[in-house]
């Protein structure tokens, strides 16, 4: 008699970028609001992992992983009803202070030396009132309750930790261990209950966002590292992953028409920064997707090579040696079919700016109408608007109904 077929474990992995975040809120949307017309159930991920605005993302997943309505449109009310100079108030006196804020990492240094540990350490912008509502956004207490009782197994939020460089992953799972996680010295695993401290962490944009104090360690942005954390899903037994990246394919998207533009726009402060902080926030998900892919042939050529019975073989040894053996692991990814920073711009060419508005929205509005490429990456980052998010969610909304076949596959246990 043979032995029941094993459900799939499935992962969802956030990545970090942000307000581009809510490209993710409109792929979750029909996931969880119309997807389960085509499956007949509600779609369930055993695993969730992310990266600063993923983190929050993955966080509120397992938050509200034991409702079965609403949960998309939910996710969407929190991000449209966003405004700029609600979530990041800016008066032009805070901006015209910014370089002298800059500065003033000397006092902080020297406020960390008389033995003092602020919960937040340095940051050109006030988050508070950014932090409150994700705070009121995210039933924080049902995480713990979710795991427990089943509803997911594990959460993971990633965050860079700043006196050492790692990453820091803190897991919430059943088993409350990790221990023989990781061979990678720079990804540290640790085990704890899931706190908003850890994803405002995750979430904290360096030098933009204030630090924030875990314990006696302060971290930011895990993106810093491990901007799309898929390593950590599939080192929790994860064999099918979707994953929802901020980027779009660079294969497919011709960025030449832009490339002449970007010079003329290279003497912009906002332009340059924006670039920078591209390249600060690093993706390794084609690297790792690579690898993933490279795992499987292995072990396709291996049972073409030797039967059966080498899957069972080699993972005896392997269990033996390193505590784990070797599974297939399916994936999806969903991406932008759109440059979110070129969105960002076109947004704001077309936004009606008056004095009720941010000056920071005032200047980036004057700067991409004398602008070439009319590309606001910085921005994309920060325009935590529903004039903004709104768009970006109906992209998400209409690249997921895309791959609407491939999402439905995905979600069946065949």
């Amino acid at each position: 008699m043979s032995e029941p077929k094993r459900r799939p474990r499935r992962a969802i992995v956030f990545a970090g970028g942000g307000a581009r975040g809510a490209y993710e809120a409109g792929v979750i949307q029909f996931i969880l609001d119309e997807l389960p017309a085509r499956l007949g159930h509600q779609p369930r991920f055993d695993i969730l992992s992310g990266t600063s605005v993923g983190a929050i993302h993955a966080c509120f997943l397992a938050a509200t992983a034991h409702l079965t309505e609403n949960r998309g449109a939910r996710l969407a009310n929190f991000w449209n009803s966003m405004r700029v100079e609600e979530v990041l108030p800016l008066s032009m006196k805070d901006l015209l202070g910014l370089p002298r804020r800059l500065l003033g990492l000397r006092r902080t240094a020297a406020t960390l030396r008389s033995g003092q540990a602020p919960e937040r350490l340095y940051g050109l912008l006030n988050t508070e009132a950014l932090e409150r509502l994700v705070m009121r956004a995210v039933p924080w207490r049902s995480i713990r309750r979710n795991v427990k009782e089943g509803h997911v197994d594990a959460v993971c939020v990633a965050a860079t930790q700043i006196a050492t460089g790692r990453v820091t992953v803190f897991v919430d799972n059943r088993e409350r261990s990790v221990s023989e996680w990781t061979r990678d010295p720079m990804l540290v695993p640790r085990a704890t209950r899931l706190l908003p401290a850890h994803a405002l962490a995750s979430a904290a944009i360096p030098i933009l966002f204030p630090a924030v104090r875990i314990a006696s360690r302060y971290y930011v942005d895990g993106g810093l590292r491990l901007n799309t954390p898929l390593a950590p899903a599939i080192r929790l037994g994860a064999d099918r992953v979707l994953v929802i990246a901020l980027r779009p394919d660079i294969r497919k998207f011709h960025e030449r028409a832009l490339e002449r533009l970007r010079l003329e726009d290279y003497t912009s402060p906002a332009f340059l920064f924006g670039k920078v902080l591209n390249a600060l926030l690093l993706d390794h998900l084609d690297t790792d997707l690579a690898r993933m892919q490279l795992m499987n042939e292995v072990l396709d050529e291996g049972e073409r090579a030797f039967g059966p019975e080498f899957m069972p073989r080699i993972n005896e040894v392997a269990e033996q040696e390193r505590g784990r053996g070797f599974r297939r692991v399916r994936h999806i990814v969903i991406r932008p079919t759109a440059d979110l920073g070129v969105l960002a711009g076109q947004v704001l060419e077309n936004m009606p700016v008056d004095k009720s508005r941010s000056p920071l929205l005032r200047l980036a509005t004057r700067n991409i109408s004398t602008g070439r490429s009319a590309e606001a990456d910085l921005l994309s980052y920060l325009l935590f608007d529903g004039e903004f998010v709104s768009p970006l969610m109906e992209l998400g909304l209409a690249d997921a109904r895309a791959r609407g076949d491939e999402l439905a596959e995905f979600f069946s246990d065949d």
